[in-house]
């Protein structure tokens, strides 16, 4: 798959969180997953994509998405 349809697919996992708060959790799984297959390619990963990834893993759920 090319890398901008994977970018575009990150970045609607990213509005389904915002849209969806209480399934985050599925949806976060859902962004990890498209992330290692961009890395997997070969494929850079884009920098805010990184950064979030990295506060999903240091910070609880809770307090960046939270539920509505």
């Amino acid at each position: 798959m090319a890398f901008e349809a994977l970018k575009a697919q990150v970045y609607m996992i990213l509005d389904e969180i915002a849209a969806r708060p209480t399934d985050r959790h599925i949806l976060q799984e859902n962004l990890r997953e498209k992330l290692a297959e961009l890395s997997a390619l070969g494929l850079p990963l884009p920098e805010d994509l990184v950064r979030l990834e990295a506060e999903l893993e240091d910070r609880s759920a809770d307090d960046l998405y939270p539920k509505g």
